[in-house]
């Protein structure tokens, strides 16, 4: 078991943006939500190389969901 408290606020953010592409594709595939849910977390995101992980991480979780 790893113990989270002990990650860089780096590390502990993007764990973070990871569940937030994971559930936002999840929630497309459920058509609980629209394809402009991406966007808008994207565009909530002010730091570039963290929007890049979370769009990186958008595309995985297409790919393993097959959305």
């Amino acid at each position: 078991m790893h113990n989270l408290t002990l990650l860089s606020d780096v590390e502990r953010n993007r764990i973070e943006l990871d569940k937030q592409a994971a559930y936002a594709v999840w929630q497309v595939k459920q058509a609980k939500v629209g394809y402009e849910v991406f966007a808008e977390i994207a565009n909530k995101i002010d730091d570039d190389d963290e929007r890049e992980f979370f769009e990186q991480a958008v595309m995985k979780y297409k790919q393993q969901m097959g959305l």
